[in-house]
């Protein structure tokens, strides 16, 4: 019996290679957008807002699907109207697409609430010292807000890491491809490989759960020493 099982080597490389990449491409849009709707005002602002946490509450099937339909070949971005093949549906980059759509809007939202968590007084403070805006956002409100913007990527890499419904229209299931821990466990089931199946799960849970200790940690409230809050009040 082999120590290690080939197939879940396989589809766990193709896992975090999805997920990992979804994120590359939705971390520094998604931490600018959350930055402007932090503390920006602008017009239609509030649409942006509603815009942003639709993908949320929509079905990830119906994500999927106007994915397809966009990269479709008389879609929008289709190779009859590009004039040239962007090589996305049914392809490992159509996983990682549906996987960065899913997670935009997590790490979007994230990131806004850790930009909100900085005291605006003390980029005031940065500001009258001389420090341009740039400066200030580099040696102030990145360094304060730096711990959330980590939970909202924690976030976001378990959202692309548990994708299904979006990917297995856009990227299809092709084993070594596009099949993620998510699409081998539901063709598992449909096959009766129980056993399979719950070895998946069982490694799907453990991502999880170290997933979100990370998050937890990152999200609970510091004191400016660097100690937890729950835990000086509990010192004392």
């Amino acid at each position: 019996m082999a120590l290690v099982d080939p197939d879940l080597t396989e589809v766990l490389a193709t896992t975090l290679r999805v997920a990992g990449a979804a994120l590359l491409v939705v971390a520094l849009p998604a931490i600018a957008l959350g930055f402007a709707l932090a503390r920006a005002s602008f017009f239609g602002k509030s649409v942006v807002e509603t815009l942003v946490a639709v993908p949320l509450v929509l079905p990830p099937t119906a994500i999927g699907y106007l994915l397809l339909r966009t990269f479709a070949h008389d879609g929008p971005l289709g190779p009859q109207v590009l004039g040239f093949d962007l090589d996305v549906l049914f392809t490992w980059r159509g996983a990682v697409l549906a996987s960065a759509a899913v997670a935009f809007p997590l790490v979007a939202r994230a990131a806004r609430s850790a930009f909100e968590g900085v005291d605006p007084r003390l980029e005031l403070v940065a500001r009258t010292h001389g420090l341009s805006r740039l400066a200030t956002f580099g040696s102030v409100t990145l360094p304060l807000a730096k711990r959330g913007l980590l939970a909202a990527l924690a976030l976001g890499f378990g959202r692309a890491l548990g994708e299904f419904g979006a990917t297995i229209i856009v990227a299809g299931n092709v084993r070594g491809e596009t099949q993620t821990l998510a699409l081998a466990i539901f063709e598992d089931i449909q096959l009766g490989a129980d056993r399979h199946a719950l070895l998946l799960v069982g490694v799907t849970l453990v991502i999880a759960l170290g997933l979100m200790w990370t998050v937890e940690h990152l999200s609970r409230p510091r004191a400016p020493n660097g100690t937890p809050r729950a835990a000086r009040g509990n010192a004392r």
